[in-house]
Formats: structure tokens, C-alpha cells, sequence
């Protein structure tokens, strides 16, 4: 089976967990909760690439305050299905020191990365650091960190769509899905 006919099998055979219309309405609540608790604190809104993407895009038009845009990217799966060691692809521009860091990111599944996102923004000296997270991943055990926002909560099983991936694709998949059989 080529790359493309395994990719098209898994979107056909998935699970909805969750339909486009429940994700955008648990976009609006995050977004609400977040302006509630930093509309004040002229953030820096640090987007998780490449998962993060879909998330920050959608959550940013929502925040309706002042706040700064960036990017990093550290990963662990690089197109796999299992994670390694945490990568560093791209760190931000932007000056951190004093400032409110929020880092949004699509999935918290077992906080190797977010952790480690979350110490290198305190070791460059942001004032506050916070994630905000459009799934947190039921895992069953205890992980190095948890997020501040959450939006849905799914059983452990590979996730695709909004920005989560299956082997880099299904991103753009308009809802939540789960792969058959995992």
C-alpha cells in the first residue's frame, strides 16, 4: 500500500471523537478563559509548530487584547507514531525576559515537550509562563507538567485533525479523530 492509500485508510476508518462544530465552540470557551485570566498581561503567545498551528490560528482571532506573537518548535516525533528525545527546530525571536509566555499547543499527551518548552521559557527569564492546550490526552499516569488551558479531553489513543498529525498528515482534518483499532 502506498503512502497516500494508508493515510486515506486511516482518515476513512477513524473514530470522531470530536465534530468540527464541538471543537470551535471549546475554542470560544478557552479563548474566554484565557482573556479572563491574561487579557491584562500583554502576552506573548508562543505557537507549538508544527502542531500548534491550527489552535493558536484559531484561539488568537478570539483574544481580543494586546498581545505578541511567536513560534518554536521542539519535537519528538518528527513524522512518527512514537516519541524520542525533544529536538529544538526553531526557538523564538522575540525577548522573554519579564514577560507573560503562553504557549499554545494542540495535544498534551505525555508532557515531555510542553515540560521542556515550559523550563526554556523560565530559563530565559519570561515572568510567567502558561499552556494552554486544545486536548489533553488521558494518559494514566502522572507526566513532568499539565496544562493551565484545556479544551477537550480524549482517551489515549492516536489522535489526528486540528493540528495533530498522523505520519505529518490529517492535520487539516475538521474535527478530532482517533485511529481504528489503536
Amino acid at each position: 500500500m502506498n503512502k497516500l492509500d494508508e493515510i486515506r485508510k486511516v482518515e476513512r476508518e477513524a473514530d470522531r471523537l470530536y465534530s468540527e462544530a464541538e471543537v470551535e465552540a471549546t475554542i470560544d470557551r478557552v479563548a474566554a478563559e484565557i482573556t479572563a485570566r491574561l487579557g491584562e498581561t500583554n502576552p506573548i503567545v508562543l505557537t507549538v509548530l508544527n502542531g500548534g498551528i491550527i489552535f493558536a490560528g484559531k484561539l488568537l482571532t478570539r483574544l481580543h487584547f494586546p498581545l505578541e506573537i511567536d513560534s518554536i518548535c521542539a519535537s519528538r516525533y518528527r513524522g512518527e507514531t512514537s516519541g524520542g528525545e525533544v529536538h529544538w527546530l526553531l526557538k523564538p525571536r522575540l525577548p522573554l525576559p519579564g514577560r507573560t509566555v503562553l504557549i499554545a499547543d494542540d495535544v498534551l499527551d505525555e508532557g515531555v515537550t510542553l515540560a521542556a518548552v515550559i523550563a526554556w521559557c523560565q530559563e530565559q527569564g519570561a515572568e510567567a509562563v502558561y499552556a494552554a492546550v486544545l486536548v489533553d490526552k488521558q494518559i494514566g499516569r502522572k507526566r513532568p507538567c499539565r496544562a493551565d488551558f484545556v479544551g477537550l479531553e480524549a482517551e489515549n489513543r492516536y489522535l489526528f485533525g486540528y493540528g495533530m498529525d498522523y505520519k505529518n498528515y490529517l492535520r487539516n482534518a475538521p474535527g478530532i479523530f482517533a485511529c481504528k483499532g489503536d
